[in-house]
């Protein structure tokens, strides 16, 4: 038996076209037919899942609060009708503060004594007096001085007068006129310098012009001082009984010391003696030596 090992051959003038390839129609296509050719290619395409969303981009990081409390508070912005609320409140809250001010100081005139009420009336009355008169005398002396015939006499009378009043006030000049005495006896030591100093401030503003305490002249400067078992006036030491002499009206002096919760009843209650005595006329001798000053300079030289 013989085989044929060589493979059979194919027979000529019918080659076939390749199977990759496919054949190409012949002719031209319709356009109905591109369209459907079309959508069936679409068909054909494999399926593509959707592309996944790209992730949102991280947020600036928030500004932390005091930045933001500083951006809305600076630079201001003002308007016009704040401004007219601010300036509203603030005149508001002026007169609030006034009125409780003024509520307060007249509740403290509410719950005073009725003795106090008394001495602080007193006074008052006697400072209103006391510049009625100051001013009628200053309106004395101007129709002196217009009226004069002779203005510069006049006015240098009207100088040493008032030179002569001044060295009164300084202590400077001895002073002589209507008062009245003031003596303290404090057998028991119990009367303290600012008792004392109470006193003299109590006299002044009934109106005294002049006053001496145990030979030592009072003057704007003067000062009082505990000063071992005694009291002292200016650095010297007195001893009781204490005597004021005081130069003034002694119908003003004499009541301003014995009014309710005043100066006698203040001393009484510490068992000392006080004798008031009015006079004619009252000798204040005491004289304090003239200052000079180391800087001040008249500023007319």
């Amino acid at each position: 038996m013989s085989t044929n090992d060589n493979p059979p051959e194919e027979p000529m003038g019918s080659e076939l076209p390749p199977q990759d390839e496919p054949a190409k129609p012949a002719g031209p296509v319709a356009a109905g037919e591109g369209a459907e050719a079309g959508r069936a290619a679409q068909a054909a395409k494999p399926f593509e899942p959707a592309k996944p969303a790209e992730a949102a981009k991280p947020a600036e990081p928030a500004q932390s609060g005091r930045r933001r409390l500083v951006e809305s508070v600076w630079p201001p912005r003002v308007s016009r009708a704040q401004l007219i609320v601010a300036l509203l409140l603030f005149v508001l809250g002026l007169g609030l503060a006034i009125q409780v001010r003024s509520n307060s100081d007249s509740s403290a005139l509410r719950g005073a004594r009725q003795e106090d009420l008394v001495r602080i009336l007193d006074e008052l009355d006697g400072r209103t007096k006391r510049l009625e008169d100051e001013k009628q005398r200053l309106e004395d002396q101007r129709k002196e001085l217009e009226s004069s015939s002779n203005q510069a006499e006049e006015a240098r009378r009207q100088t040493i007068e008032k030179e002569r009043q001044l060295g009164i006030l300084a202590g400077t000049v001895a002073a002589q006129g209507p008062g009245i005495t003031l003596k303290i006896t404090d057998p028991k030591g119990q009367v303290q310098s600012d008792q004392l100093l109470d006193t003299l401030q109590e006299l002044r503003a009934a109106g005294a012009e002049a006053i001496q305490v145990n030979g030592v002249r009072i003057v704007a400067s003067s000062f009082f001082s505990d000063e071992g078992g005694g009291i002292g006036i200016d650095g010297k030491k007195i001893t009781q009984p204490y005597e004021f002499k005081v130069i003034g009206k002694p119908q003003d002096l004499e009541p301003a010391l014995n009014i309710p919760g005043g100066v006698v009843q203040t001393l009484e209650k510490e068992q000392a003696t006080v004798a008031v005595t009015r006079s004619a006329k009252i000798v204040v001798d005491a004289l304090r030596a003239a200052k000079q000053p180391d800087y001040a300079r008249s500023s007319s030289s």
